[in-house]
């Protein structure tokens, strides 16, 4: 692809025409992507006008020209074709094509945004509402049906409370997910589902490159539209719980289910991990990339402390002083949050989690054999597979994605 690309070097009086592109103010920048291959850039008000210049029709030189009489200085557009050539924004130069990779195939690529506009309709966050006052006040004259943990040991068999824990679940991940692919196709967007790990987790993730680009109200639907999910997943739970009679299957299920529903949810308060919150504070703070400065400033900050501490040489700058004002405080805060919360989370899992699936995997071992009965066993192997088939499939997830990134 680059000696392909290399016979299309643009000259100053090369005509060229870009791909599909959309764009959006905000606030001295522009956002400007390409859906198909969810590549999206902040430009300055410059770069977003030498584009109109350039989609218009008019030679690199002539674009240059015209902002520079708009702009009163000179600007290097050679130069920024190249740039959007790399980006693969750039479709044909002096009428030829410019070669690109392919780009990956959406989830679910048959559906329309015309078919899910419904998704963005102010009347679900009535629905949302209702559901949540229906189920605050049953909860209000049944107390006893407020979640506990006890619900979820609703069966003596833990093969049984495993299964529906696994599958209610897992089937709960990909209803969230879906929400957040609904009203993100809604506003035009590609986005993927796929398998990803966060830490110790492994979670199922919605690329929604590009929703940058829709408006801000559209972009917190987007963002929260998950949550919302396991809430009135939860709330429904509840509600028909409240018609069961107690003590039944049915009743001890819905309890159950609730609970299930609502324990993902403190996971994405875990914003060091890029969950949902992490985005909405991310769009709240106008930052870019939240994360990746975050990182860049922690490694910045240990690097101080190493020179402080051990009196090592230390010639890197605070990556922070690039940023706006407004970014550059978010940014220092964002770093703190993320180093001490990955390192509780890790040190939860070394405490808590790894212990507690070490013991159910020695207890379903000495639970197997000829000496225990047909049952016990048969408990014992579903334990195993559902345990073994969950860390299995986190490590090559893991693996495949951490493979990817690499040069």
């Amino acid at each position: 692809m680059t000696d392909a690309r290399t016979t299309l070097t643009p000259r100053p009086d090369s005509r060229i025409r870009l791909h599909d592109l959309a764009t959006r103010p905000d606030r001295d920048e522009w956002i400007v992507g390409r859906f198909e291959t969810r590549q999206f850039v902040a430009l300055p008000r410059a770069g977003a006008t030498a584009l109109e210049y350039l989609r218009a029709g008019h030679t690199i030189e002539q674009a240059a020209g015209r902002l520079a009489e708009a702009e009163g200085r000179e600007f290097d557009v050679l130069s920024f074709v190249a740039a959007l050539m790399e980006l693969e924004f750039v479709a044909e130069v002096d009428g030829r094509p410019v070669p690109c990779v392919p780009p990956r195939p959406a989830t679910f690529a048959w559906i329309r945004p015309e078919h899910v506009r419904f998704a963005l309709s102010p009347v679900f966050p009535v629905l949302f509402a209702c559901l949540m006052v229906a189920a605050i006040a049953t909860l209000a004259v049944r107390p006893d049906l407020l979640p506990s943990f006890h619900n979820l040991l609703w069966s003596p068999a833990g093969s049984v409370v495993l299964a529906l824990s696994v599958t209610a679940g897992w089937s709960l991940v990909l209803v969230h997910e879906l929400a957040h692919f609904v009203v993100a196709r809604a506003t035009g967007v590609h986005a993927r589902i796929r398998l990803g790990t966060r830490l110790q987790f492994l979670v199922a993730e919605t690329d929604i490159s590009g929703i940058e680009l829709a408006p801000r109200r559209h972009r917190l639907t987007a963002y929260l539209a998950g949550m919302s999910t396991n809430f009135s997943v939860a709330a429904v739970a509840v509600v028909f719980a409240a018609a069961t009679a107690q003590a039944t299957t049915p009743h001890r299920i819905l309890a159950a289910l609730a609970v299930i529903a609502l324990l993902p949810l403190p996971f994405q308060f875990m914003v060091f991990m890029r969950t949902d919150i992490y985005f909405v504070l991310q769009d709240l703070t106008a930052c870019r990339d939240l994360y990746g400065d975050g990182i860049a400033y922690a490694r910045y900050f240990g690097n101080r402390l190493r020179y402080i501490i051990f009196r090592r040489s230390d010639t890197s700058e605070d990556p922070s002083l690039r940023l706006p004002s407004h970014e550059r405080r978010a940014v220092r805060v964002y770093s703190v949050v993320l180093v001490l919360g990955t390192a509780l989370c890790l040190a939860a899992m070394v405490t808590f989690t790894l212990p507690a699936d070490l013991t159910l995997i020695y207890r379903a071992i000495d639970r197997l054999g000829p000496s225990h009965p047909v049952a016990t066993n048969l408990d014992s192997v579903v334990v195993l597979l559902i345990l073994g088939t969950l860390h299995a499939v986190w490590a090559v997830t893991w693996w495949r994605r951490h493979r990817a990134r690499r040069p």
